[in-house]
């Protein structure tokens, strides 16, 4: 599938010297959702503003459908929508002519049919004589994604679109990201919940200090990089691990007379037979087992905490 967005050895740093992004190179699939996970400050937003022609990068590129954002500026923004963080709506305009404003500052014709569209898709249509004041705080994060869809982009760009918004609502907006995907919309999107990357995004960027850690498929993603850890339960405390099952790096919790062993998710050998066999020479009798898998937020967490 051909790439809809290819950045190329993008930095930025301002004049205090202070360096947002260090030769960031990204290519996005048309069709596909990526979502950018970091920690404040770690380059996100700078990104995607170069992209939108809202900041000027300090080197490399980035091109959108062919264009390239600075040279080609007006190609490139036409093919972009952004749905920023922060709410900034006319509060006494009505929803139907926020959308016809917008659609009119991209040079296009008004097109009833596709407003209404837009606005059925987002659960917004019974709403598009209300003033913008009027609606609730999820309701305005929908107008915004209406304004950013009513010139008929082919990249979206949604900055925490759900930040600030309850878990309901939340995954109301999952569905709306995953219909948007179905209608050929490209989606990247920044997040602070990184269940949301993992319920909606194909790929997973990681990005920390302006540096882009890694881009790849989340699930293969969780299948390289995810642990899984067997919680053993004993029927009997432990003074403390026998000698013989050192080389399994077990932890131990006293509480819950529990022990913990971790394995790598894709390993040919888990070694979890040879454990139970040493446990039962050892005399341990086992209470209950379980096993559980890494998320992505504890890869998150971890490709983080070894570049810091």
């Amino acid at each position: 599938m051909a790439a809809i967005l290819s950045v190329q050895n993008l930095s930025k740093q301002y004049d205090g010297g202070f360096q947002a992004l260090k030769n960031v190179n990204l290519e996005i699939d048309e069709g596909e959702i990526l979502a950018l996970l970091g920690p404040n400050g770690a380059g996100k937003t700078t990104l995607i503003s170069i992209i939108c022609g809202l900041v000027n990068a300090s080197s490399g590129t980035a091109k959108v459908g062919g264009f390239d954002v600075v040279g080609d500026f007006r190609q490139a923004r036409s093919l972009i929508g952004l749905v920023p963080q922060e709410i900034a709506l006319e509060p006494f305009q009505t929803v139907i002519d926020a959308l016809r404003f917008t659609r009119g500052l991209f040079g296009k014709r008004n097109d009833p049919a596709l407003l209404q569209s837009i606005l059925e898709k987002l659960s917004l249509w019974d709403k598009k004589d209300a003033k913008t004041m009027e609606l609730s705080g999820g309701m305005k994060r929908r107008v915004l994604i209406a304004k950013a869809l009513c010139h008929e982009p082919r990249v979206l760009f949604l900055d925490e679109p759900t930040a600030g918004v309850d878990v309901e609502l939340r995954k109301e907006m999952w569905d709306v990201v995953r219909q948007l995907k179905q209608d050929g919309v490209t989606i990247i999107l920044t997040t602070h919940y990184i269940e949301e990357a993992e319920a909606i995004a194909d790929r997973v960027g990681v990005i920390r200090g302006g540096e882009l850690l890694l881009v790849e498929e989340k699930e293969r993603l969780m299948q390289r990089m995810g642990q899984r850890q067997l919680r053993v339960e004993l029927m009997q405390p432990l003074d403390a691990i026998p000698e013989a099952l050192s080389r399994y790096d077990l932890e131990y919790a006293a509480d819950s007379q529990t022990l913990i062993y971790s394995y790598e998710a894709n390993g040919e050998r888990t070694g979890i037979a040879s454990l139970f066999a040493d446990l039962s020479k050892a005399g341990i009798v086992l209470r209950d087992i379980e096993t559980k898998q890494s998320s992505l937020e504890d890869i998150f967490v971890g490709l983080v905490e070894d570049k810091a």
